[in-house]
């Protein structure tokens, strides 16, 4: 089997508010306007899963704390902006496919 075929997931582990922990597989990363953010969709974790409908998660870095975190976008202009260059990406990526 050719190599080419292959895939193997970025997976990043996300921390919520009330600390539950989830796994996220990274999609795209994007700068727009000078801010890095980050495409997601939630990881696998069963059977079922696969015939659920899932959104995109974007979010974007910020620093806190001196550290760099991943945050969640709340104003809404900004997150229809990031998220529809991340729907043209990925338009442009799959555009040739044939599924």
């Amino acid at each position: 089997m050719s190599d080419m075929n292959e895939y193997t997931s970025e997976l990043i582990e996300l921390v919520d508010n009330d600390g539950n922990k989830k796994f996220f597989e990274l999609i795209d990363v994007a700068e727009v306007d000078g801010e890095q953010y980050y495409c997601m969709v939630p990881s696998v974790e069963d059977e079922d899963f696969l015939e659920e409908d899932c959104d995109i998660v974007v979010l974007k870095t910020i620093e806190e704390d001196g550290e760099e975190i991943l945050a969640s976008i709340d104003d809404d202009e900004e997150y229809d902006k990031v998220s529809a260059v991340f729907i043209e990406r990925m338009k442009e990526a799959f555009e040739d496919e044939e599924f």
